[in-house]
């Protein structure tokens, strides 16, 4: 059974003739005969009688109504792709960690917004592991998150790397360790800290920065919040690794004090910590013409010292 039999069908039944269908259908009534004798051969039974009105037979009167939610469903799915290529997509859903989300989102999002003012944008602050596991199982169309090539490999994927950002040190300000400039692994290390909550990328990173200390990570408390890392911090025990672009308000507040970590000499490892954020989606997604706008509209909106660290990356 294809579906121009089932369309030729339902012409005969409108027009109550095959020449009538023919015409409809923009084929020859030889055509729309064999289409009817090849659907009824398949059917096993005879779909209108052949008088001069073409009147359907019980089995055709039982097959009429699904004949036309089937055409009907195709004309609607193929209406749909059209839309969806053509950029008419409903909703664009985009996930993102929360320190992307408060700081360098905001303008792309106005812009967009701007440009596509039919397409209903929903943005959700995730966890990059939970943000790339929604964006795999089709729940987003694009994913900005800090990058782990473990979630991001698949020949599906596009990942696009942003920029590369260190991390540093929130605490109070009357906090012992507000004395230094530069803080030392082997100070730091002395005090519990808030970390973020399991399937956050920052709690992976931290995590194996101690490892490779060889120090006890003291994980007192786990929220996912940048609201809740700064009320708990200013509290004045607790300390937090942060990103530098989550410590924006953090800078601002005199409660609080931000500062630059160093290493030292007495660790295994002196590194210094960074964070690479990535944005990602799929081939097949990077072809929709408001995907690709909003792909395009953070790669120009990347704050200046960033970009300048992607270029040198």
């Amino acid at each position: 059974m294809r579906l121009e039999q089932l369309q030729a069908f339902l012409a005969i039944a409108q027009t109550g003739s095959f020449q009538k269908a023919a015409q409809k259908c923009g084929v020859t009534q030889s055509t729309i005969s064999r289409q009817i004798q090849s659907l009824e051969a398949d059917l096993g039974v005879e779909l209108f009688h052949r008088t001069n009105q073409s009147k359907l037979t019980l089995g055709g009167e039982r097959l009429l109504p699904r004949a036309r939610k089937i055409c009907q469903e195709w004309e609607t799915a193929t209406q749909e792709i059209t839309d969806l290529v053509a950029g008419k997509q409903p909703e664009l859903c985009i996930a993102a960690i929360h320190s992307v989300c408060g700081s360098y989102l905001p303008p792309v999002l106005q812009k967009f917004c701007r440009d596509y003012p039919d397409v209903q944008l929903r943005v959700t602050s995730l966890g990059s592991d939970r943000a790339l596991k929604v964006l795999k199982d089709g729940l987003v169309d694009l994913a900005i998150v800090m990058n782990n090539r473990f979630l991001t490999t698949g020949r599906e994927m596009v990942v696009e790397v942003l920029y590369d950002e260190p991390i540093e040190l929130l605490i109070a300000a009357n906090h012992p360790l507000a004395q230094y400039e530069l803080v030392p692994w082997s100070e730091l290390v002395r005090y519990p800290q808030v970390v973020f909550k399991d399937g956050y990328g920052m709690q992976r990173l931290i995590q194996d920065k101690f490892e490779r200390l060889e120090a006890n990570l003291q994980a007192a408390l786990e929220v996912n919040t940048l609201d809740a890392f700064r009320g708990v911090v200013r509290q004045g025990e607790l300390i937090a690794l942060l990103p530098t672009s989550a410590l924006v308000e953090a800078r601002l507040d005199p409660t609080l004090a931000v500062r630059s970590l160093a290493g030292s000499g007495s660790l295994s490892d002196n590194s210094s910590l960074s964070r690479r954020v990535v944005m990602v989606t799929t081939q097949d997604r990077l072809q929709i013409p408001p995907i690709k706008h909003f792909w395009q509209l953070v790669r120009e909106n990347i704050p200046l010292q960033f970009a300048h660290q992607r270029s040198a990356s």
